[in-house]
């Protein structure tokens, strides 16, 4: 137990004698199921509810944007660790905690999109032929929203697992024995800060690099759909 990093054990041992890089590696699967899970439910969802409230205006409109507020009047974290709490802990849970408060950021976003898309004249044409709503915003606004869905989609990875892990953190995510970064960063108490450091570091350092590879990512994909953004 806590022994240092040897070539037996590269990242050393916890309090338990469990390897930490295993856990490591293990506690990716976590963060990546719940990261991606929550992101792309999210982001779709909003782009939905975005692309409809633009599309159909009026009344619709502003009910849902109001709606919206609402949900945007939380942060984040918090919104989520209500949902949790009243879910319970599960790594279903753990989506729908954080996918809902993602789904009205993203509505925001597509809707500023799609209301310029609703006023192009394929839009007008699909219209006069006789198309159905549902037609109109599935087959010929989606489609034409998907820079931004992809962009905010990527932001919203990061923000995911930087949920996941301090919901875990607080003991409102996955418990033991699932490997999960925030739960090896809760596990890596006071008492071990000076004894076993490489508890609390190893699991902050992937946590960091994570965040920060999928948000690069978001900004590349980002420069590269954008065409004003290019370079020539």
């Amino acid at each position: 137990m806590l022994a240092r990093p040897t070539l037996g054990h590269w990242l050393g041992t916890d309090s338990f004698g469990r390897d930490v890089l295993s856990r490591l590696i293990f506690g990716s699967r976590t963060a990546l199921m719940v990261g991606f899970g929550a992101s792309v439910l999210g982001a779709t969802l909003g782009a939905i509810l975005g692309v409809a409230s633009a599309y159909f205006g009026g009344r619709i409109d502003l009910y849902l944007q109001r709606v919206m507020d609402v949900f945007l009047s939380f942060p984040l974290i918090i919104l989520a660790l209500a949902l949790v709490a009243i879910l319970g802990n599960s790594i279903p849970n753990l989506i729908m905690a954080i996918m809902v408060p993602m789904i009205p950021r993203s509505a925001l976003v597509i809707r500023s999109s799609a209301l310029a898309i609703r006023e192009m004249p394929f839009v007008d044409a699909a219209r006069a032929a006789g198309f159905g709503h549902a037609r109109i915003v599935l087959r010929h606004m989606l489609p034409n929203v998907m820079a931004p869905y992809l962009i905010i989609l990527t932001a919203f990875l990061g923000q995911a697992i930087l949920a996941e892990a301090s919901l875990s953190f607080l003991g409102l995510g996955v418990q033991e024995p699932t490997a999960a970064w925030g739960l090896m960063l809760r596990g890596a108490a006071v008492e071990f800060a000076e004894t076993a450091p490489w508890m609390a570091i190893f699991p902050g350092v992937a946590i960091s690099l994570s965040v920060f590879a999928f948000n690069l990512f978001g900004d590349s994909l980002r420069d590269a759909l954008d065409p004003r953004l290019r370079t020539q």
